[in-house]
């Protein structure tokens, strides 16, 4: 069984993760996979799917919107306040 990429002791990057993921994912597509390695690449995906949630939302909280106010003026305001307009 192949070494968990989440277990080093450096943690993956995003984009580390990310690649990653794709792989796993495109494995899994594979016809030729056996069902043993279909469950470890999966478990292995849903630990990557996390880790990059984890981190868009560490970042997601650093990121803010300015709104232009009526007086030529921006405003700073959190993303989380701003980003139900825009579903």
């Amino acid at each position: 069984m192949k070494e968990d990429p989440l277990s080093k002791d450096e943690p993956l990057s995003f984009e580390q993760a990310l690649t990653r993921l794709e792989t796993v994912v495109e494995a899994m597509e594979n016809d030729e996979t056996a069902l043993e390695a279909s469950i470890s690449l999966y478990k292995e995906g849903i630990a990557l799917s996390k880790h990059c949630n984890d981190i868009l939302s560490r970042f997601e909280s650093e990121i803010a919107i300015l709104q232009k106010e009526a007086d030529g003026s921006f405003t700073e305001k959190p993303l989380e306040e701003d980003i139900t307009n825009y579903a």
